[in-house]
């Protein structure tokens, strides 16, 4: 089979689907691999290494569109979407519940398109979701300590505070893979962090990790409400797999918050989990709504590319073989491959999505 990696476009977006060792196993394999040209040069990923390890590099994105599976990073943009063929089998992120457009053409090119985002392993965990969560969760304390600072909109709190000075706040809505790592950076940067979730399991082990330096509360309404006006910080790590983000914060609990104080949204992906939540990019990160700093990008591993394509594409390689050996039979075998699957034959096969992209129209 030929599998296409195109260069990635989205704003500031430097990851790469496959490293030159990932094309060496494919090769290794007997499949054909093209490669964009300059696919992975930001991150040290030269076309000469692609050479090397067995991949023909193209100068243009149709030439890669071409291929029986095109392998990427981020959604198709709107300038790739003409490129996509009939009956071609696509294997990336996908967060088609905030796209509805995307599915759309999906569903009209005839697609096969499997997102990393619902993969599932036997523990019923995310391993292709799960790499980039951490990334992201990671990132989050840090881009909401950038945010408080008074250049960006914030009310000038240092996270860490100084000695005679309060640290600040921090919430995280959500103890998943996203929040958990949020949680650890924050209590390592020195901020008070309070965890809500709905998993007793989950805030126990928080406390069990943290001890004191964690608090935790269940996510009830009125726990959001005061988490959310007791805050510096809220961090939004709630997620439904493969649906829409629920609508946890309302313009009202923003206005509840301290001016200046600052919303990192993770689950942007996904919709978001505040009503003034709407997508930002890294060229424009921050924007200031109801006097909150809002901090929305849809692709945050893509600031720190290196790491994030190492850690991707470790995971996504064993499916990408099967799925170069076997095309969308892979996904009917393999039933954790086949919860990636979310458009197939003209129709929305993944539970929930149809429903959830038909209460946009």
């Amino acid at each position: 089979m030929l599998i296409g990696v195109p260069k990635e476009i989205k704003n500031h977006e430097y990851r790469v689907a496959m490293t030159p060792d990932g094309v060496r196993a494919l090769v290794a394999a007997g499949h054909a691999v093209r490669v964009q040209s300059s696919a992975g040069a930001a991150i040290g990923f030269a076309d000469a290494a692609y050479r090397e390890a067995g991949a023909e590099v193209a100068d243009s994105a149709a030439e890669v569109w071409r291929a029986e599976l095109v392998v990427k990073v981020k959604e198709p943009q709107a300038s790739e979407t003409p490129l996509l063929q009939s009956g071609q089998l696509l294997f990336c992120y996908l967060h088609l519940a905030a796209a509805p457009e995307l599915a759309k053409t999906l569903l009209e090119k005839n697609v096969a398109a499997i997102g990393y985002e619902t993969v599932t392993d036997a523990g019923g965990g995310f391993p292709l979701l799960r790499p980039m969560s951490e990334i992201a969760g990671r990132m989050a304390p840090q881009m909401g300590a950038l945010g408080l600072m008074l250049p960006y909109g914030g009310n000038g709190t240092l996270i860490c505070g100084v000695p005679g000075v309060w640290p600040a706040r921090v919430a995280v809505i959500g103890g998943g893979t996203v929040g958990m790592n949020a949680v650890r950076m924050a209590v390592g940067l020195g901020a008070q962090v309070r965890l809500l979730d709905r998993d007793a399991d989950r805030l126990r082990h928080a406390e069990e990790m943290y001890g004191a330096r964690c608090e935790t509360a269940f996510a009830t309404p009125g726990e959001v409400a005061q988490a959310a006006e007791q805050s510096d910080i809220v961090i939004g790590a709630a997620m439904v797999a493969g649906r829409r983000a629920p609508h946890i914060l309302t313009r009202e609990h923003l206005k509840s918050m301290r001016p200046g104080s600052v919303l990192v949204d993770v689950s942007i992906d996904q919709g978001g989990i505040s009503e003034t939540s709407r997508p930002t990019t890294h060229s424009e990160p921050f924007y200031v709504e109801e006097n909150i700093v809002h901090y929305c990008v849809t692709n945050m591993p893509g600031a720190v590319a290196r790491t994030a394509t190492l850690a991707l594409t470790q995971a996504t390689l064993p499916f990408v073989l099967a799925l170069a050996d076997k095309g969308v039979g892979a996904a009917e075998e393999n039933p954790h491959l086949g919860r990636g699957l979310q458009i197939h034959g003209g129709k929305i096969t993944y539970p929930g999505l149809a429903e959830d992209i038909e209460k946009q129209r």
